[in-house]
């Protein structure tokens, strides 16, 4: 009877270290970013990365370990609202065909790409009427 107990206990053991490392997989594997339309996944290190546009951004990151970076499109101009979001600092500006780009860094983001010296994992990018947030950058037109 001892010997069933003990293994009992012990396979409830092992599931529950189980459960907890796959909630935390899960967790970390969570979207970037929250609301907003046409949302995309880069899967590859660069501007010619695989690009997934998704409805299921979670289920789509948990499942898939080769995504590098992601990007979401908002209506209006929310710059300083994902700026603040992320607790991020403005590394830099550029200006082209009516948008405005923004470089940043994250204490809150993994990662980054290295431009102009500096480390960025953060890209809003804003005009026409609404703002792209990718990280570590947006790949493809904003």
């Amino acid at each position: 009877m001892r010997g069933c107990l003990a293994k009992f206990k012990t396979a409830c053991i092992l599931f529950g270290v189980l459960f907890c490392a796959l909630f935390v997989c899960a967790l970390w594997r969570l979207p970037v970013f929250e609301g907003g339309r046409g949302y995309e996944l880069y899967l590859g290190d660069s501007s010619s990365a695989r690009i997934v546009s998704t409805e299921t951004p979670a289920l789509d990151k948990l499942f898939n370990l080769n995504v590098k970076g992601e990007s979401v499109r908002y209506a209006g101009d929310r710059f300083e609202e994902l700026k603040s979001r992320f607790h991020a600092e403005l590394l830099f500006t550029e200006e082209a065909a009516e948008v405005t780009n923004y470089y940043l860094f994250s204490p809150d983001l993994a990662g980054g790409v290295w431009l102009m010296g500096r480390r960025v994992n953060l890209h809003i990018a804003v005009g026409r009427g609404q703002t792209a947030a990718g990280t570590p950058l947006i790949f493809g037109g904003s």
